[in-house]
């Protein structure tokens, strides 16, 4: 892709890096002194939607005498500016206002579409291009006197592309040779920008240690611990990547000394030609949400804020950043993707909390900090009738949230490398990619890749949790020797147990593997006990509802069904926890709402075909012959000789629930 910059020669270009410029052709454009005018232009640039006119009054006229008459003249300099004779650039449309960019090129779009795309994914060349636009600051020198909300808008957009511009310099320090000149400079820029980023340092020491400049390495580690301790931060693992370096490059006027042991749960990584220390998964940061959107802090958001840490630690799926170190660093004013970078974390959560008449609004974005990139943002608006009760559900939705994106971006991430080169977390999470495929060969893949996991840390719980459950699914779908899977799925789940009695996913698989072994009453325990221990675990939600559905209250089936489906609405076991609402719809006897959930479950793209076998029963139940013999015949050409009996003794159903859909199947012939 060409950048903007290359054509900026030709055509009109918008420069809101620096001063803000408007370039046609080559020529500079001439605007009014207005600051207003260049911001209204900025905002609208940047804006994805037509923006109302009210709003564009609120955010820089601070109650004028007349703001829309204002606001019509800033309009009428830009089209002087911007329009040309069979093209008008401004648009109007219901009291909305937007700029058409339509063969515009705008410095700031070309950098934000990159890091949307991924930053890590670009060449070389595209790094150089983008590094080259950031000329100064975001619209420098544009801050505007009584105009708070503009204001707070300039300094996000200022930390969000600044994180932009220093992962871009990030990946060109490691893209660009070693001895090509570029990378010092890119290196002091990257360390100019985030003077607290601990791979800035770790890559300068190695570059400088390659060149033989050990005594630089020294001044530059005295002064950089120096900085540290002025702001009460950490600088262990810089000394300790440092220590790494050296023995790796020893010299006669400086003895290399060894490098520290990791620390337990660490292992080690490469960065800028040296080695360093990371946890073996991946971390998270959730900053303190601001109230009222307004920077300010305290009562709701603080509240939730906590909450959110709290539940996302018991998880136990990623290492979270303690409250009070998030805290703290946000008293001190850190923008969070600066925060992210201090705190060494793969991700940055960071929102705010609104209160206006009649609703309540959460607003909560993911950022993954070395690429600046977006992970995932939402918007909740909820009626505060009461206001606890709505606060606990934002809660789930985002924790349950922030832990299902991290797991899919950490799975394909996975994806992409080569499987010698995983380690245990990446090897972890390479297994679950193939684990959601159900089918039995990519089952005998997850179990490779789980196994590498742990051969490479024995002391990983959900490594043995997701192990148990490929034995399980083997056992399920009847791969295999029933008792033999299901001993292994047992004995797999009981390490996992043994290592990490307080992980939830331990207990779900436990809980799956006692249900193998017909113990229902002992499965709902452990079941029960891992939504305890977390009670935003959608899997345990959905693994309690598929074993009520059989064996315990349908009704309650329905319950955990629809709360698993609530904390992760696009889970890949998705099909699974409608399936399990079907077959509690038909132990009441309900048997459209069981043909219901059935189908909407068979849709799921990666439904196997217990799932197409419950659509079949489901809608013979329910009279809708002619769609359920149509299920009945995809079954027969996937499994010739498939049997009523052999779904019945899957599921081992009650002596009420087998009456059923021994009839169900009797009606279609699979019986």
């Amino acid at each position: 892709m060409e950048s903007s910059q290359a054509k900026s020669h030709q055509g009109l270009s918008v420069r809101l890096f620096g001063s803000l410029a408007l370039v046609r052709d080559g020529v500079p454009v001439a605007l009014p002194a207005s600051r207003k005018l260049r911001a209204l232009l900025a905002y609208l640039a940047l804006a994805p939607h037509p923006v109302g006119r009210g709003k564009l009054c609120e955010l820089l006229w601070d109650v004028p005498n007349d703001p829309r008459g204002e606001l019509r003249w800033c309009l009428s300099k830009l089209r002087a500016a911007l329009d040309e004779p069979d093209r008008r650039r401004i648009q109007t449309a219901d009291d909305t206002i937007a700029l058409d960019l339509d063969g515009i090129c705008v410095d700031a779009l070309d950098v934000a579409s990159a890091a949307a795309a991924g930053i890590e994914k670009l060449g070389t060349e595209r790094l150089q291009a983008l590094s080259k636009l950031f000329v100064g600051d975001f619209l420098e020198g544009l801050e505007i006197d009584r105009s708070p909300l503009f204001n707070n808008w300039l300094t996000a957009q200022r930390r969000r592309f600044g994180s932009c511009h220093a992962a871009i310099l990030e990946h060109l320090v490691k893209t660009l040779p070693a001895d090509s000149e570029d990378v010092s400079s890119h290196l002091e820029k990257w360390l100019e920008l985030t003077p607290f980023d601990s791979c800035a340092h770790i890559a300068l020491l190695a570059r400088l240690a390659r060149r033989g400049q050990f005594g630089a390495c020294e001044d530059h580690l005295a002064a950089a611990a120096a900085l540290f301790q002025s702001e009460e931060l950490d600088f262990g693992p810089i000394r300790q990547a440092w220590l790494a370096i050296r023995a790796e490059r020893p010299c006669a006027t400086m003895p290399a000394q060894p490098a520290a042991p990791p620390t337990p749960n660490q292992s080690p990584i490469m960065l800028g030609g040296s080695e360093a220390t990371i946890p073996h998964k991946a971390s998270l940061a959730v900053m303190p949400f601001a109230e009222d959107g307004c920077g300010v802090r305290g009562g709701l958001a603080d509240g939730l804020t906590h909450d959110i840490i709290t539940r996302l630690a018991k998880l136990r799926d990623f290492f979270v950043i303690a409250r009070g170190s998030v805290f703290a660093l946000a008293e001190k004013n850190i923008a969070p993707e600066d925060a992210g970078r201090r705190l060494n974390v793969d991700y940055v959560a960071t929102g705010t909390v609104r209160s206006v008449t009649g609703r309540l609004i959460v607003t909560i974005e993911l950022v993954e900090v070395r690429t600046a990139r977006i992970v995932w943002a939402e918007t909740f608006e909820r009626k505060p009738d009461d206001i606890f009760s709505v606060l606990n559900d934002i809660g789930n939705s985002i924790v349950a949230s922030i832990s299902s994106e991290i797991e899919t971006v950490e799975r394909n991430r996975a994806m992409l490398k080569a499987p010698n080169s995983l380690n245990a977390w990446e090897a972890y999470h390479r297994g679950l990619w193939h684990m959601y495929r159900f089918t039995r060969g990519e089952n005998e893949q997850a179990r490779h890749f789980f196994d590498i996991a742990l051969s490479q840390d024995p002391t990983f719980t959900r490594a043995y949790a997701g192990l148990s459950f490929t034995h399980w699914q083997s056992a399920f779908q009847r791969w295999g020797d029933r008792d033999r899977d299901s001993a292994l799925a047992f004995e797999a789940a009981g390490q996992s147990l043994l290592i990490d009695d307080h992980n939830p996913a331990a207990h779900w698989a436990m809980g799956r593997a006692l249900w193998l072994r017909g113990e229902g009453n002992a499965s709902l325990l452990e079941l029960q006990r891992a939504v305890d221990l977390s009670p935003n675990f959608a899997l345990g939600h959905y693994a309690l509802s598929f074993v009520q559905s059989q064996s315990g209250d349908p009704q309650a089936a329905i319950g955990s069904s629809d709360h698993s489906r609530h904390l992760s609405p696009f889970d890949p076991l998705l099909f699974g926890m409608m399936g399990a609402r079907a077959m509690a719809h038909v132990r009441l006897g309900q048997f459209d709402d069981a043909a219901h959930w059935a189908l909407k479950a068979a849709a799921r793209p990666n439904a196997h075909v217990i799932i197409l076998s419950i659509a079949a029963h489901c809608l013979a139940l329910a009279g809708r012959l002619d769609e359920a013999k149509t299920f009945a015949a995809a079954i027969r050409k996937t499994l010739p000789g498939y049997r009523a009996d052999d779904f019945i003794d899957t599921f081992r159903f009650d002596p009420d629930a087998t009456a059923l859909f021994k009839l169900g199947a009797k009606r279609i012939g699979l019986n």
